[in-house]
């Protein structure tokens, strides 16, 4: 059995991603790792950053992103695709540069993987995610927020990136264009893992959250719009009060040590935002749902899964 780790990249340093701790995570376990690097920034290191990891698994594919073509964020599913397709194992890991596996699942999840590795009606693996808000001793359990997605996928032609490259379908005949086509759009049958992805994505100081918030944006609408919308807005992002989120006292991932030494913005964030400011998950609706949610042992109402959990 072999396992090819993947990923698309763009921007990384500059945006404060955890590009080289995401990669390094899961090394031990992958037998490449594949990773798009897409034409950056002339202040970025990106490049130079993924370069100083010491192995010889890393496959770096020199990208340029067309967001002309693949717009409303497509190009992150584009490039996700890039690299799937440059990768030889029999599962691919998938991982985004702000996500990070702690070292203990690594054992669980090659274990599930050659459980499953002749079981062909199993497509993927889902993973449970904990993601982390604002500092990385905070992180949220919410409905706004996606529980589980797929991270492991079959070496299978057909299975690609899907949408804004959250998850991944089963698309035959695929023209490489349109991926928010859902006519023959299929969801991916997969088992569990018990594991669980650690998300960063929403940990960077608040002057850079806000850039990140306005790249993304200028991925979905173009440069000119996103401006548009951002030039009323403030320049560093508002996290809102923490005091509603758990609290997290476990350990991080071991490669995370020196990033999370960085962290210097606790004193820029947790105030109270005024009324009809407040973030998506600290709105009165959403708040409600989540304690039913719990109460329901952590069975979403009415939430969107782009997958089918079959009980493996």
């Amino acid at each position: 059995m072999t396992i090819s780790g993947f990923s698309f990249v763009r921007n990384a340093t500059k945006l404060y991603y955890p590009v080289r701790e995401s990669i390094e995570s899961i090394l031990p376990i992958v037998d490449e790792f594949v990773i798009a690097v897409g034409k950056g920034d002339a202040d970025d290191r990106t490049l130079e950053e993924i370069r100083q990891i010491a192995s010889d698994k890393i496959k770096i594919i020199h990208t340029e992103w067309d967001r002309e073509t693949y717009s409303h964020a497509a190009v992150y599913a584009q490039q996700t695709d890039v690299a799937k397709a440059a990768c030889t194992g029999d599962w691919l890991f998938y991982l985004q540069s702000d996500e990070v596996v702690h070292e203990k699942y690594l054992p669980v999840i090659k274990a599930r993987c050659e459980e499953l590795l002749h079981d062909r009606s199993i497509e993927g693996l889902v993973f449970d995610y904990l993601h982390f808000w604002g500092s990385y001793s905070r992180y949220i359990v919410s409905h706004a927020f996606y529980p589980k997605e797929i991270r492991i996928i079959r070496n299978d032609r057909d299975i690609h990136s899907w949408k804004d490259a959250q998850s991944f379908r089963r698309i035959p005949d695929f023209d490489g264009k349109n991926y928010f086509q859902r006519e023959g759009a299929y969801k991916l049958k997969v088992a569990s893992v018990d594991a669980a992805i650690y998300h960063y994505g929403w940990v960077r100081p608040p002057y850079l959250m806000q850039k990140r918030r306005q790249s993304f944006a200028a991925d979905i609408h173009g440069e000119e719009k996103a401006g548009q919308i951002f030039e009323t807005q403030e320049s560093v992002f508002d996290y809102g009060t923490l005091a509603r989120l758990g609290v997290f006292r476990d350990s991080h991932p071991a490669v995370m040590r020196e990033f999370i030494g960085r962290f210097n913005w606790a004193d820029q964030i947790g105030a109270v935002p005024p009324p009809g400011m407040e973030q998506k998950h600290d709105r009165l609706k959403y708040r409600l749902l989540t304690i039913v949610e719990e109460w329901l042992g952590g069975r979403q109402i009415g939430g969107f899964k782009n997958y089918t959990l079959l009980k493996r």
